[in-house]
């Protein structure tokens, strides 16, 4: 049989009795002192009553002791006396610290199981055999190349933990071998499908068709991501989150993404930049990498050619026409809503002709690449 522990700090009615003890007091004694009846004090002698704030600072002026004695030896017989805390407090707080957990468990990306299966679920997740090698939690690093927009030097949790929901996704999408070659000639159809949107589903098929898979993984609360560049066993695939639900995002992060995949941007890292494109990013000026302005000019020339928006903006700003933009965009064979984006952010007016940016998500939702938005895709744990 196991030996009992002896309990290391007494209830504090122990004091009590020794102190009254020491000064010749019985138990109606100190009751008279307190100005309670002998039979109130009895259970706080025995412990089977604890000491309260008020009680406290009525035994302080008894025997000349400071209040918070008492209320310390209360709290330490209790603490004692408390049972262990659950195991898994510890292991929930140590992840939820680092990644956004619970909302994981909402959106399937991992199970809500037993504690001690969440060390299990976390590694298997991001791929590692041990905690040391995830990054923000244990000792693993990022590499540089893998950065979001401020710095370059390192992902935001919460990106890392989104970027690999949409490695895991990818990761059971099949098609073909990429194809950099079919790549490039399939983007003059991509954006000829740009202009119905009616027609935008069928974009994801013809990237897979060049090799190249493509999820749509709803951002993270707390994050800013539009899209990223992974590759898995050597084979791309394209992330986004449509965080800004508008046809000339879309447009932009798409063949951004796109130029990642085709100047291999991370592909010896497993994923390029994670991309948050706002109107700072977009400036000639702004302090980025390399690989992201070239992926910005490409998606640039890609929606409008430059030459042709300055010379449309040199003629008819600063009043520019409904009628003004359906007739450029017509010459352009491109969607007015991808006209009116450039045009806001190069006059900085974003409510113009607001009414061209109506949501997308509904042409582009599909079971089989869509994480998020009330769709729980299988966790593939």
């Amino acid at each position: 049989m196991t030996k009992a522990t002896t309990s290391t700090v007494d209830h504090p009615g122990t004091f009590l009795l020794e102190e009254m003890e020491a000064r010749g007091w019985k138990q109606v004694d100190l009751a008279y002192i307190l100005g309670i009846a002998p039979e109130q004090l009895s259970p706080l002698l025995t412990g089977k009553r604890a000491i309260t704030p008020e009680m406290a600072h009525s035994l302080s002026d008894a025997f000349n002791v400071s209040p918070d004695f008492f209320m310390n030896l209360q709290k330490l017989y209790d603490l004692q006396r408390a049972k262990p805390a659950d195991p898994g407090v510890r292991t929930r707080a140590t992840w939820q610290s680092v990644f956004p957990v619970r909302e994981m468990i909402q959106r399937g990306w991992i199970e809500e199981t037993d504690p001690a299966l969440l060390d299990l679920q976390m590694l298997r997740f991001f791929g590692k055999n041990s905690i040391n090698d995830i990054p923000f939690i244990g000792s693993g690093e990022i590499t540089a190349h893998a950065a979001k927009k401020t710095g370059y030097e390192t992902v935001s949790a919460i990106q890392y933990a989104w970027l690999h929901r949409v490695m895991k996704l990818a990761s059971l999408m099949r098609a073909p071998l990429y194809s950099e070659e079919a790549l490039r000639k399939t983007l003059p159809t991509i954006k000829a499908h740009l202009q119905d949107k009616d027609d935008l589903g069928r974009i994801p098929q013809m990237l897979r068709n060049c090799g190249v898979r493509f999820v749509l993984v709803e951002s993270l609360p707390g994050s800013k991501i539009d899209g990223v560049c992974v590759w898995i066993d050597g084979q791309p695939a394209i992330g986004l989150t449509l965080r800004l639900d508008r046809l000339d995002n879309f447009a932009f992060v798409l063949r951004h993404e796109c130029e990642h995949v085709l100047n291999g941007d991370g592909r010896d890292t497993s994923f390029a930049p994670v991309d948050e494109i706002d109107a700072t990013s977009l400036n000639a000026d702004a302090d980025l990498p390399e690989c992201e302005l070239l992926a910005n000019a490409a998606a640039t020339e890609f929606c409008i050619p430059s030459q042709q928006l300055n010379s449309f903006l040199l003629r008819k700003a600063p009043f520019i026409s409904e009628q003004d933009v359906l007739s450029f965009a017509a010459r352009l064979e491109v969607h007015p809503a991808i006209v009116v984006g450039q045009v806001q952010h190069k006059t900085q007016k974003y409510a113009w002709l607001r009414k061209y940016q109506t949501s997308i998500r509904k042409y582009l939702l599909d079971a089989e690449f869509t994480d998020g938005w009330g769709h729980m895709a299988p966790t593939g744990l």
